[in-house]
């Protein structure tokens, strides 16, 4: 496969011509990438190394990386977050990695797992690009020099959208995160003023130009090659954020909720020989101004963003990160309730967390029970409901899950239930050729795979029956995660009974945890001081000797981070990665007067001193 990822090969211009915005004429044609060094592949091919650290064009982080047989194996993460690749799914569930024109396509069983991060070969992929690969130690160095902007282009898209385009004499690097993008590129003066103009607040960086395309939206970076370009399109209403937005150490926001009885703290606490740095947020949701809420995006379940964006999203002053998600296709793994609707299902009866607004959280383990009865008497068990956790039999999909359903597996066939009657049936393979399912309110799409065929037909009515296995399936509010680490006080760490690997349980990471101590709702996150980061054991026993009595570990590594304010004060591996849901405290309505009702996003007001 690295033969098919050599020199961008020219016959392939025109193609990608085609996919130049509607109305923005071609650049000059680009010179060609320097040639990649033999001498490099060599080196690859010679070395069998691993470490956990990565520096990109002289920005370090935290991250696995595996370079076995020739080939470098590197965290998905990485690949999107810090280099700018995209990826997708394709039609057979391969990942689709794309960057600059090139495509690789990544079957699951060429997919590994570097502790809790999914991997990819990547070698291939960079060095087609011209990235330098050198292991150092523990340390991989990938290195692609900034490169000049030829041209800047814009185009407004209506709606108030806008695209921009960067035309670029070869490829460069983007990292995006925490809501703001570097690009691995050189400008002017003149262009950088050009971006202002643009709404866009640009600064150079050590070989980086910064930008901060929206305080209110996500923008979204795609790369093209022959000829090279970075394509950034801005949602409607983009603008600059605040140059002089405030940290959280000055934001009068947290200062006030402080003054309130919410407790900010960030110490290192002893665990036999061992240093963990705890970062905790702790109140009493009876009292305190704020209310707890699942922070997901507003166009369905299927997309990541970072935590600062979701939290935005939702007014939150404070946020954490929420369960887990397939980062190959960007979908949710647990448990997720707003407002007394399943936008996710649990899976594999893991921990979870609900509440009710102004109360303490509850903890358990949670299944859900599902039926459809047929015509005929048949009862027939439904095993996910808008979860991307694909297994043989059936599951539902509802207009939470997003406008529209696309197959996630292979061969699936379906029904859609309108009033209880079957409205359509689409048999198998039907539904990739239709492109997807439009989903309206109260629709229900009852998909079938593994190779089950359901008999129903137009016309045919069917009733649904749902019950949950724990009351805290039953709460208005839920998120799930796994596995729960303590309850009443005792440690009832079981990972093998809610679906956890043997790896998964004894490997030491980065933790997100939501708990209480029985008067204190406690958002937590837990790092290492000199190491990888707790186990899951150790970290039950953290918080079991800090006080707490519940306790739920969500998703973690990189994707563990804790949003105060307009600062992303903790970042899993030091960057932003990006996640697909968290947990905010918004801000209570004044008039509300101690928490009762669920106002609405444009109703919330912000916590004044």
């Amino acid at each position: 496969m690295a033969s098919l990822m050599a020199l961008l090969p020219l016959l392939q211009a025109q193609a990608q011509l085609a996919a130049l915005p509607p109305g923005l004429s071609p650049p000059p044609p680009p010179p060609p990438v320097p040639p990649v060094r033999s001498l490099q592949r060599v080196a690859l091919a010679e070395t069998t190394s691993q470490g956990s650290a990565i520096t990109i064009n002289g920005l370090s982080q935290k991250a696995l990386w595996q370079l076995e047989g020739g080939e470098l194996w590197l965290p998905l993460e990485v690949l999107q977050g810090q280099l700018g690749v995209s990826s997708s799914s394709g039609a057979t569930g391969e990942l689709v990695l794309e960057w600059f024109g090139q495509r690789l396509a990544v079957p699951a069983s060429r997919q590994r797992n570097l502790a809790d991060e999914v991997a990819v070969p990547a070698s291939g992929l960079l060095q087609a690009a011209g990235v330098a690969i050198e292991p150092r130690g523990r340390e991989l160095r990938l290195t692609l020099p900034p490169v000049p902007l030829s041209q800047l282009r814009s185009r407004d898209q209506g709606n108030g959208a806008r695209r921009i385009v960067f035309d670029l004499p070869g490829p460069a690097l983007a990292r995006s995160g925490d809501g703001s993008l570097e690009l691995g590129i050189q400008a002017s003066s003149s262009q950088l003023q050009q971006l202002q103009a643009l709404g866009l607040e640009a600064r150079p960086s050590g070989g980086w130009i910064q930008l901060r395309p929206s305080a209110g939206g996500e923008a979204r970076l795609l790369s093209l090659g022959a000829p090279w370009r970075l394509v950034l399109d801005l949602p409607p209403d983009a603008r600059a954020a605040r140059p002089d937005a405030p940290r959280a150490g000055g934001d009068p926001r947290l200062l006030a909720l402080q003054r309130q009885g919410v407790q900010i703290e960030r110490r290192v606490v002893r665990l036999g020989g061992r240093e963990l740095l705890l970062s905790s947020v702790r109140l009493d949701p009876r009292s305190a101004p704020l209310d707890l809420r699942p922070l997901t995006r507003s166009d369905g379940m299927q997309g990541l963003s970072s935590l600062s964006q979701l939290a935005r999203g939702e007014q939150a002053l404070i946020a954490i990160n929420g369960g887990f998600f397939n980062r190959v296709n960007r979908l949710p793994l647990g448990a997720l309730r707003s407002e007394g609707r399943w936008l996710s299902g649990p899976i594999l009866n893991r921990g979870a967390v609900g509440w009710s607004q102004a109360s303490l959280p509850s903890f358990g383990r949670l299944s859900l029970e599902e039926t459809v009865l047929d015509p005929s008497g048949q009862r027939w068990p439904i095993a996910t409901v808008n979860s991307g956790y694909v297994q043989k039999g059936l599951s539902r999909y509802t207009a939470e899950w997003g406008r529209s359903y696309q197959p996630i597996s292979g061969t699936e066939m379906a029904v859609l239930v309108r009033n209880g009657s079957v409205v359509q049936r689409f048999e198998p393979g039907q539904l990739s050729r239709l492109g997807g399912v439009p989903l309206g309110a109260g629709d229900l799409l009852l998909v079938a795979r593994g190779g089950v065929n359901v008999p129903w037909q137009p016309g045919d009515r069917l009733l649904l029956s749902s019950r949950p296995t724990s009351p805290v399936g039953q709460l208005p509010y839920v998120v799930g995660g796994g596995p729960l680490l303590l309850q009443d006080g005792q440690v009832v760490l079981n990972g093998g009974a809610e679906g956890f690997g043997s790896g998964f349980l004894s490997q030491g990471a980065p933790r997100t945890v939501i708990g209480s101590d029985g008067r204190l709702l406690w958002l937590v996150t837990l790092q290492g001081v000199s190491d990888a980061g707790p186990t899951l054991l150790q970290s039950a026993l953290a918080l079991q000797q800090l006080g707490l009595r519940d306790a739920l570990n969500l998703d973690g590594g990189s994707s563990t981070g804790l949003v105060l304010g307009d600062n992303h004060a903790v970042k899993g591996r030091g960057v932003a990665a990006a996640v697909h849901n968290g947990l905010g405290l918004v801000p209570r309505l004044a008039t509300l007067g101690g928490g009762q009702g669920t106002p609405n996003a444009a109703e919330r007001l912000a916590v004044s001193p």
